[in-house]
């Protein structure tokens, strides 16, 4: 085997991990994927200088700061975004994504609830907890990631771990009762009994919409569960006798997505569950973050 072929298919065994890094903390499986295609140009450049021993180290080091320059990059235009910003789902059997056995291991790793947490940190914070927290790596490397020293981005990941630790459940949902907690809402929802649909909410419940200002979206998040109730109750009433509203499974834990006749799919909402009761939603309907998903339901 040739030295670009051998550099070729180290690479490849490294991918899905360094996609896996990547959306953690960028929240864009797109901008993952252009992060690890950069770092493949880096690597190989790299390699033509000096032959990289061992690919993998390498590549997530530099993965590690191609996606944090994003990041910094990204949070300057979230600024001026048009209404709330929120992560890009992975939507289970969406097209060209890693073999099935990655797929679990990255939405097991990085469920939705936690991107959204992740979204209140600064990009160094967010870089430094991923990779020590998430993908095990030792502060040595990750201040080689980073750029800053062991002790900085110790510092880093402590903060960020208060943070996450304050802005995420307390208590991890089964997934059987999240399920079911999702399929009492959809029942609720689409049944039409305002008050049915306010008992499976929690009160101080959260709606957050994403419609990246090419699509309707609310602009400000709405809070309440009589509010909450009445906006839902609001969006089943003018869904067409042609659309379709049902399950899906979104960074591994069960979602709702709206498809239109055609089965093209214009919402994914994913629902946070807090004492069997629905606590968060998030409506994606920005466009370009549904975009790989279209293509499967379409």
């Amino acid at each position: 085997m040739s030295r670009d072929a051998a550099l070729a298919a180290a690479f490849q065994n490294a991918r899905p991990r360094l996609v896996r890094i990547a959306y953690a903390v960028l929240g864009s499986h797109a901008e993952a994927e252009d992060a690890v295609s950069e770092t493949w140009l880096k690597l190989a450049a790299a390699d033509r200088l000096e032959a990289v021993r061992d690919v993998d180290a390498w590549a997530t080091v530099a993965v590690a700061r191609t996606a944090l320059d994003a990041a910094r990059s990204a949070r300057m235009r979230r600024e001026v975004y048009p209404g709330p910003w929120l992560p890009e789902p992975i939507i289970e059997g969406a097209a060209d994504r890693d073999d099935p056995a990655d797929r679990v291991t990255l939405d097991d790793t990085v469920s939705y609830a936690l991107l959204v947490v992740l979204e209140t940190l600064t990009p160094a914070e967010r870089t430094a907890w991923v990779l020590h927290d998430l993908f095990a790596m030792t502060f040595t490397d990750v201040a080689a990631a980073v750029g800053r020293s062991p002790a900085a981005v110790r510092q880093l990941a402590a903060r960020a771990r208060k943070h996450i630790e304050a802005g995420t459940p307390r208590v991890s949902v089964h997934p059987t009762a999240h399920a079911a907690a999702v399929q009492r809402f959809l029942d609720a929802a689409l049944g039409g009994d305002l008050e049915t649909l306010v008992s499976a909410l929690d009160p101080d419940v959260l709606v957050v919409s994403d419609g990246g200002g090419e699509v309707q979206a609310a602009r400000r998040p709405i809070k309440g569960s009589a509010s909450v109730a009445r906006f839902l109750y609001g969006i089943t009433r003018t869904l067409d006798t042609a659309q379709q509203m049902r399950l899906l499974t979104v960074n591994g834990e069960p979602g709702l997505g709206i498809f239109e006749a055609d089965g093209r799919l214009t919402t994914v909402a994913v629902l946070t569950v807090t004492d069997e009761r629905i606590a968060r939603i998030d409506f994606i309907r920005a466009p370009a973050k549904l975009a790989a998903a279209q293509s499967h339901f379409t």
